[in-house]
């Protein structure tokens, strides 16, 4: 920010992480002039102050995943093992749905013992199924399959790809409403957003009312990568709109 702050050229700065840190309202206080694109509406309510100029989804071609309109009985678990994650919601939920449950997980070094501490014992459930960290075929694969994603996150998630990932594939999502979660699933009709364990167990049960179609259309939508680039094309040519005006004012 203080070398853009200098500088002569326009500049737009998108912002991927979560903004409820304590250091952060100083900083976008002080450099309030930056102009800057989030990726959900709702990460930037830690930063009501700062510069917001627009909201850019992110996106993916459509050509990336496989729409599968015939799911198979399981469910599944994509994402880091981390506290937020919340895979043992995934876990009690598929238990007490009596599902198949695949968990495609990275640990990282810093979630080691909260694995081995928290997660671990919970695997040796005959219904759940660790497979680990995966590469993009065969989370394609899995994502495609699977009746239904469980996203039981807990923390203000900026964006949740894996949300879209399976819709792209067709398949609808389970979350729970934090972060971006609202703007991204439409309960009902995508997914539904639930705010209780029990709400979510019976949205398994129900979640052969979810037309796959629909999903892979809202993904067509509203989040390919098409759509991303015409809405950053947009935004770069107001930037551009608004510079030329500063400079003949």
């Amino acid at each position: 920010f203080p070398l853009s702050r200098r500088s002569s050229f326009n500049q737009l700065t998108t912002l991927h992480g979560r903004l409820d840190l304590p250091d952060l309202p100083l900083l976008y206080s002080e450099f309030s002039e930056m102009p800057l694109v989030s990726i959900s509406n709702s990460q930037r309510k830690p930063l009501p102050q700062a510069n917001w100029i627009g909201t850019v989804y992110h996106g993916l071609p459509p050509s990336s995943f496989t729409f599968r309109e015939k799911a198979e009985k399981y469910l599944l678990f994509l994402g880091r093992i981390s506290p937020e994650k919340r895979v043992d919601r995934a876990i009690e939920i598929a238990r007490r749905a009596h599902r198949k449950l695949k968990i495609c997980a990275k640990i990282d070094r810093v979630d080691r013992y909260y694995f081995n501490k928290h997660i671990k014992h919970l695997l040796e459930h005959p219904s759940i199924e660790f497979i680990g960290e995966v590469g993009h075929e065969k989370k394609n694969e899995l994502l495609g399959g699977a009746s239904a994603l469980l996203f039981p996150i807990d923390w203000p998630e900026p964006f949740g790809l894996v949300m879209i990932e399976a819709l792209a594939c067709g398949t609808p999502v389970i979350a729970f409403p934090c972060g971006s979660v609202p703007e991204i699933i439409v309960d009902g009709k995508t997914g539904f957003i639930v705010n209780e364990i029990e709400e979510a167990v019976d949205a398994v049960h129900r979640i052969g009312s979810i037309d796959r179609r629909k999903c892979r259309r809202e993904f067509e939508h509203r989040f390919t990568d098409r759509h991303m680039a015409q809405d950053y094309l947009q935004m770069y040519e107001q930037q551009l709109a608004r510079g030329a005006a500063r400079a003949a004012a």
